[in-house]
């Protein structure tokens, strides 16, 4: 018997959520993305666990995937301007920019990626393209 995609995915962030790392939770969202290719929070959290795991190209692909499939979800913004910043791409800001308006207009999409950030900079210290995105965000 197989898992269901939802309880996957939830099982997925609840070992991220309990400090698992991208090595045993990349096969985890893989799998996830290629049995429901039309969920875009697992195409973000796939972009997210790349970057963790220093992997930009394969972010870049995710992200915009997850970006293409929900143009409103923050996090996928997010995560696709740190994919383009760490490829040398063109065109962040806008990016950067839709997440700012999103947070504006909503306090929890603005404490979930506050949260998101700070994750992962717990995870990832010298994330100079994440600490890029995270002074625009914070800019007025």
């Amino acid at each position: 018997m197989t898992e269901s995609i939802t309880s996957l995915f939830d099982i997925g962030l609840e070992r991220y959520n309990a400090g698992e790392g991208p090595d045993t939770l990349l096969p985890v969202f893989k799998e996830i993305c290629d049995r429901s290719p039309k969920t875009a929070a697992a195409w973000s959290c796939l972009a997210w666990l790349y970057l963790l795991d220093d992997k930009p190209e394969q972010a870049y692909k995710a992200a915009l995937k997850g970006v293409k499939l929900d143009q409103s979800a923050p996090q996928a913004r997010v995560n696709l301007a740190i994919a383009m910043l760490e490829t040398g791409q063109t065109g962040v800001r806008k990016h950067v920019d839709v997440a700012k308006q999103l947070m504006a207009m909503d306090s929890q999409v603005r404490r979930d990626l506050t949260e998101s950030l700070e994750d992962g900079l717990n995870r990832k210290p010298d994330w100079k393209s994440l600490k890029r995105v995270q002074s625009w965000l914070s800019e007025p």
